[in-house]
């Protein structure tokens, strides 16, 4: 059992949520999203420490919208749910959201399935493109949103199976002072700030901060990081707003890929038992470290009475690391396993910048919001890769006894395969130039019926060099991705909801890998995506979810029949499924978020990689989801936490099955004085010994034991 500290307030917070989670309702007036629209509100607003989901967004329409209003199905986790549960990782908090699943990154990433569509891109920040392979942390979060489904409409391309957005926090014209300590009984500590000053009456300073030194159930495997986010609010006149930022975040960890599969004594392949502590490889050489620059500027003007523009810009600079010495193989029958190594570096600038125009107009007895918007974006990247050999014999790979693999091996890492035809990823430079025009139009046709239309055109154009050889390839892509949604509310509690949408991914795929002579001819994957569901709040706060969908991958790559050196895009997948949610508030003591997903996702045309009738990995049949918090008393709080799923594969051989788990969890809230609180959480109560996800067949993530978790909040 391993002990952390993490500090927890009920105070009454100030807060005011990023561009992508706000609404201006008045001249230069800006609410958080969950607020009600009054044309006297300031600029700069204060409000409670949230609850559990949220009543409005615009990170499903670029506009204010209700969630009740939205045909797309979403998951809202706000601070206060993050806090309530010690949540440190997207891993952890996707594991509580309907249709996810999270993967192990190859320790050195986030990376995640939605809907059976598997990305290491499709990651946003104040619905700004954050597409670097890294591990994100949550200190400066406001919320965090789960969009399910393609969504070019709104983000641009990828977005096949979902995208996740996390919401920053803004400064406001309210004193904030709070602070959190954490630690654990492996000597991890955990430390964050988040203090808020006035400047002027007119100006506000917030600033938060991180450090982080900790310790993993897993021997030899640590992380270090810290990160700190001034931003400035400057209420710039009646009717303007501008908000100023700049983020700098370090993360270092041992770069940990799990274990490795094994026959069992029944012929059946399942993940290694019994060494969910051991590390396979050589963690002293195995490390990811990510030092990331975010630079952001954005501006809110109201022109006229219901006309609004906006501009934000962000400039990140991404200086990525890792090196790992890992299983390559399963268990052998002598007891063994075969060992690999590699590194990989990536430095990338991403430029972006989005200008919507909001109108908000009456036609015809139709109530209209139309939203006209630009987005400009150039991103850079150079990318290198050099394989491991094992010295004195200058081996690829290493066979270690499976009882005792963590080794301290002596590695040289050198580049190989520079085939000029080809530019793989082990020395290549890409640019991409993004431009992209939207028009949608929400349509409110009665009071019961709202309809929302759109239509997105992207020219994404992609250049990459093998800076090994100088053999350069290119393809431009235009892409029109529409979308269109149905809202009906035969009650005003109800809304019944049907969508069409449609994704784009170019074939150089989420990272930029790499075109050849082949690939740079062909045509983008594309998603396409219908869906129907309903949205209800049966009391007040409280919403419920519904969700039934069919998303058709296509335009996968598969060889050529008459040419085995060729690809065609014969290739196909499918997923199906269905979603049910239940989050905010029951009444003001308690709050809950919980989820089903009946899943299946298979491929449905032979592509390269599978025949025709392979599951995709990491779907699970059955999952479900509960966390809850009950206030027994003004200073007394308690909560239940339950994850269960069904096995899936670990890849898309599908030889490896995850066996289905259940895991319980619990937490209890203590308010010791007016500004401290005392929190613990106890993850995996009953010490379930499971297998959450995996990366393939032999990087397979063990689950941690029972944790506990204990710590306290100060607001000064």
């Amino acid at each position: 059992m391993r002990f952390r500290f993490a500090f927890l307030s009920t105070t009454m917070l100030a807060f005011a949520t990023a561009a992508q989670s706000e609404t201006s309702v008045s001249a230069g007036a800006t609410v958080a999203a969950g607020a009600d629209a009054a044309e006297d509100r300031p600029i700069i607003v204060e409000g409670e420490r949230g609850h559990y989901g949220a009543d409005r967004t615009t990170a499903g329409t670029k506009t204010d919208t209700p969630v009740r209003d939205i045909p797309q199905a979403m998951t809202i986790i706000t601070e206060r749910q993050i806090e309530d549960q010690a949540l440190r990782s997207v891993a952890d908090l996707l594991t509580f959201v309907p249709g996810a699943t999270p993967g192990t990154g190859e320790g050195n990433r986030d990376q995640i399935t939605l809907r059976g569509n598997n990305t290491t891109a499709d990651f946003f920040v104040d619905g700004i493109r954050d597409d670097v392979q890294y591990f994100r942390d949550f200190y400066n979060l406001s919320r965090v949103e789960v969009l399910k489904g393609p969504n070019a409409m709104i983000f641009g391309r990828g977005g096949g199976g979902g995208v996740v957005n996390r919401v920053t926090k803004r400064a406001t014209l309210q004193t904030l002072r709070q602070f959190e300590l954490s630690g654990d009984s492996e000597g991890g500590i955990r430390a964050t700030g988040d203090i808020n000053q006035p400047l002027t009456s007119t100006v506000g300073l917030r600033v938060n901060g991180l450090y982080e030194d900790g310790d993993s159930f897993r021997r030899d495997v640590d992380l270090t990081r810290y990160g700190i986010n001034p931003t400035l609010g400057i209420d710039a006149g009646e009717a303007t707003r501008v908000d100023l930022s700049y983020e700098f975040f370090h993360d270092r960890r041992t770069t940990d890929r799990g274990v490795p599969s094994v026959v069992d004594a029944t012929g059946v392949d399942e993940p290694l038992r019994g060494s969910d502590r051991t590390f396979f490889g050589d963690p002293d050489l195995s490390y990811a470290k990510a030092n990331v620059h975010l630079l952001s500027a954005g501006i809110e003007h109201r022109l006229a009475e219901g006309l609004t523009l906006r501009n934000r810009t962000l400039f990140g600079d991404y200086d990525k690391f890792y090196q790992n010495v890992f299983p390559n193989g399963a268990v052998g029958v002598p007891g063994t396993v075969q060992l690999s190594a590699y590194n990989d570096s990536t430095r990338r600038q991403n430029l972006f910048n989005q200008t919507d125009l909001v109108w908000k107009v009456a036609t015809g007895g139709i109530d209209h919001t139309l939203l006209l918007g630009v987005e400009l974006g150039r991103q850079t990247s150079r990318q290198r890769r050099q394989n491991g050999f094992f010295q004195p014999t200058d081996s690829a790979t290493l066979v270690v006894p499976v009882g005792s693999p963590t080794i301290d091996a002596d590695i040289i890492f050198r580049p190989v395969n520079t085939n000029a035809l080809r530019t793989p990823a082990n020395h290549v430079r890409s640019e991409a130039t993004i431009g992209a025009l939207y028009v949608q139009d929400q349509l409110r046709l009665t009071d019961w019926i709202e309809v929302i239309a759109g239509l997105r055109f992207d020219r994404f154009d992609l250049d990459i060099t093998n800076r090994n050889n100088g053999a350069g390839f290119s393809r431009v892509d235009n892409l029109w991705s529409p979308r269109l949604g149905v809202v009906v509310k035969p009650i005003p509690s109800l809304s019944l909801y049907g969508s069409f949408s449609v994704s784009y991914l170019p074939q150089s795929g989420d990272q930029f890998g790499g075109l050849d002579l082949n690939t740079e001819s062909l045509k983008p994957e594309r998603f396409e995506n219908f869906e129907f569901g309903a949205k209800w709040e049966p009391v007040d706060g409280l919403l419920a979810t519904a969700a039934f969908y069919q998303l058709d991958r296509t335009n996968t790559r598969a060889t050529d029949p008459l040419d085995s050196t060729r690809f065609v895009l014969s290739g196909a997948q499918r997923s199906r499924g269905i979603e049910l949610g239940l989050e905010r508030s029951i009444n003001h003591r308690w709050q809950i978020s919980a989820g089903y997903a009946l899943q299946s996702a298979e491929i449905t045309e032979t592509t390269t990689a599978v025949p025709k009738g392979r599951k995709v990995p990491l779907v699970p049949k059955h999952s479900f989801s509960l966390w809850s918090r009950y206030d027994v008393t003004a200073k007394l709080g308690v909560g239940v936490g339950v994850i269960a799923r069904s096995s899936s594969y670990a890849s898309l051989s599908n030889a490896v099955k995850l066996p289905g788990y259940t895991r319980l969890d619990a937490a209890a809230f203590y308010k010791i004085a007016p500004r401290v609180d005392a929190q613990v959480n106890i993850e995996n109560l009953l010490g379930t010994d499971y297998f959450p996800t995996a990366h393939n067949d032999n990087n397979i993530a063990p689950g941690a034991p029972t944790t506990a978790k204990f710590g306290l909040r100060l607001r000064i």
